[in-house]
């Protein structure tokens, strides 16, 4: 559901409009609108301090990656410039060293073919007369001639590369075909001590920092938390009118309906002037859904699409059975369900609060799960029907196919909840144009809306013999004649009845390609949980002739409880992939489009104090 909403609007004294803006955050409560929407463009120190919220915000990244615990409390806010002060410090020379490491790592392996050697030595060689210079080639490209010529000498070779040194006279042409080295001006022993040195450097920084993150992660929190607390106040004064010379201050926004109480209470101990009202039509106003606890697990899948306008019905309440039911029937093992079960507790044990609404749907989906395989007959690949139990827990199993035909019965079962699932949006749909915009421009929806559900309970009354083949064509003719007039003649009672014969006949068509694939897309739910169950079966059929292959006791049990385990935890991942995709497909198309739903409004926002999470 929609929670009710009021419009407020305040009158302030400028030079008491910062204080009733402080007192205004923390009361946490009215969702502040801005005057023009879009309009207003941010100052220098609001960019300011976003980018400032943007550098403490990978500054706690960086450092809740790292720490061992963090302290208990809410932090110090003023204490966390100097921590972000030493933490940037330790980063630079963090960078600093570990580029001086890489460079000395490429020293290292330039030196390594040519082992320790003394470079102030090579380099006196000049002064006896003589140079020496660092080549390398392939093996086959080695002149043993070079030898003679140059006082070459093989200093490692293996079987793609030879290192050697010439060493001749000052002046001496050096016509070599191979590659010259130029070495780093250090030894091989002087690199080693210098990367050592390096390493110990980026220990010492790396330490300080956990040290920092153990012991100052909250003052980061503190800070950001401050920061945001400052930003939102700056974007409610952006978002202030000015009247009467700008001396005073007029602010427009929305409380929750059964929050007015509270509201009135406060505002009568402010120096303000505010009004009160009910939506109007045309009005932006935001979205705060209220539901049950377990419907309120699924609000998340309505927020990916887009929050109900305000005077749309909320989708939530119908998306959670159906949700559900579609990622029971595409998973379609009661043995996975338990699986998720398990998961989800365990799981929310051990994850933080935060979590915790995502580990309840976890669980929810998981039990809907196990309930939808039971009722198809499959415990991790395995047929339950064909094991022994009373007939009387089976004949509640949908399995095998429909008498005298090849039909599966769970194929059957989903075009059925298809059917179901588009009737009940076409009566959304009916419901809501009415209420939004009258009944006379609803006329068309209504019409459709009898036409399909009038169709589809009439074929299945004859299909099952409880109506005879005269009721059958009579009714099919009133109900087909009945929803003519309200498609083709009074869709839109002020355009000409020529122009609404035209639209009626587009929407026909586009209704009869657009249903029959509606209808065919619920097939999937059928083809998921088949294609699960095959799977399953396959996995244990492998560990069984596995453990049947093996003829030493204790392994053949090890194999095959192997495949099992990672057999099944794979096509656990596959389907519940596809039991979370293809369902979120049903209901953002299949549904909403059927349903009318548009998904633009805006979610509620209080105007609050950030708390530091």
């Amino acid at each position: 559901m929609i929670t009710k909403m009021k419009k407020l609007t305040f009158l302030v004294y400028h030079k008491e409009y910062e204080t009733f803006l402080q007192k205004l955050q923390e009361l946490g409560v009215v969702h502040v609108q801005p005057a023009q929407e879009g309009a207003v463009a941010p100052s220098s120190m609001l960019e300011d301090k976003m980018r400032e919220t943007e550098r403490i915000d990978e500054l706690i990244k960086q450092l809740s990656s790292i720490a061992v615990s963090e302290p208990m409390g809410e932090g110090n806010a003023e204490q966390a410039n100097s921590v972000v002060q030493r933490v940037e410090e330790l980063n630079e020379t963090l960078h600093s060293v570990q580029t001086r490491y890489r460079r000395l790592q490429n020293d290292e392996a330039a030196l390594l073919p040519w082992g320790e050697f003394d470079v102030n030595k090579v380099n006196g060689l000049s002064e006896l007369g003589y140079k020496m210079y660092f080549f390398t080639c392939m093996p086959k490209a080695y002149n043993p001639e070079w030898t003679t010529l140059y006082n070459t000498v093989v200093i490692t070779q293996d079987a793609k590369q030879v290192n050697f040194i010439a060493l001749v006279p000052v002046g001496t042409e050096v016509l070599i075909d191979a590659e010259p080295v130029i070495l780093p001006q250090q030894s091989l022993s002087e690199v080693q001590r210098l990367m050592k040195q390096a390493e110990a450097e980026q220990e010492q920084c790396q330490d300080e920092l956990i040290q920092l993150a153990t012991q100052h992660l909250s003052d980061l929190k503190a800070l950001q938390a401050h920061l945001y607390s400052s930003i939102e106040m700056d974007k409610v004064v952006l978002a202030t009118e000015q009247a009467v010379d700008n001396k005073v201050m007029v602010l427009n926004g929305w409380i929750p309906a059964p929050k007015e109480k509270a509201v009135k209470a406060f505002l009568s101990t402010q120096p303000v002037y505010y009004e009160i009202r009910e939506p109007r039509r045309g009005d932006n106003v935001p979205i705060l859904l209220r539901n049950n606890p377990i419907t309120r697990l699924y609000e998340t899948l309505t927020e990916m699409y887009g929050m109900p306008d305000y005077d749309e019905f909320d989708p939530t309440p119908m998306v959670a059975p159906f949700f559900t039911l579609f990622f029971g029937l595409c998973v379609g093992d009661a043995g996975y369900g338990l699986i998720l079960v398990l998961l989800g507790l365990y799981l929310k044990s051990k994850m933080a609060k935060s979590m915790a609404g995502m580990m309840n749907l976890v669980i929810t989906l998981g039990v809907g799960t196990t309930i939808v395989g039971a009722v198809l007959g499959t415990f991790f690949g395995a047929s339950l029907f064909d094991i022994n139990m009373p007939d009387c827990i089976k004949q509640f199993m949908i399995v095998g196919k429909i008498d005298g035909t090849t039909y599966d019965k769970a194929m059957f079962l989903a075009l059925i909840i298809g059917v179901i699932h588009i009737c009940i949006a076409m009566t959304v749909k009916a419901i809501g144009d009415t209420v939004r915009f009258g009944f006379k421009s609803a006329i068309s929806a209504w019409s459709w809306l009898l036409l399909v559900v009038g169709f589809v309970a009439t074929g299945g009354l004859s299909f099952f013999k409880l109506i005879s083949e005269d009721t059958t064509y009579w009714s099919f003719v009133v109900i087909g004649g009945i929803s003519a007039l309200g498609i083709y003649l009074l869709n839109d009672l002020k355009r000409n009845p020529l122009i609404n014969i035209g639209a009626g006949l587009w929407d026909t068509y586009n209704m009869a390609t657009g249903l029959l694939g509606d209808f065919l897309s619920y097939v999937r739910l059928y083809a998921l949980g088949l294609a699960g169950g095959i799977l399953g079966g396959v996995f244990n059929m492998m560990a069984f002739m596995l453990k049947d292959s093996i003829p030493v006791p204790g392994l053949d049990w090890l194999a095959c409880g192997f495949i099992l385990v990672f057999g099944h935890t794979l096509n656990i991942a596959m389907s519940c992939l596809g039991a979370f995709v293809h369902p979120l497909r049903l209901t953002f198309v299949e549904y909403f489009k059927n349903s009318g739903y548009e998904g633009t409004g805006q979610a509620y926002k209080p105007f609050s104090v950030i708390k530091n999470k």
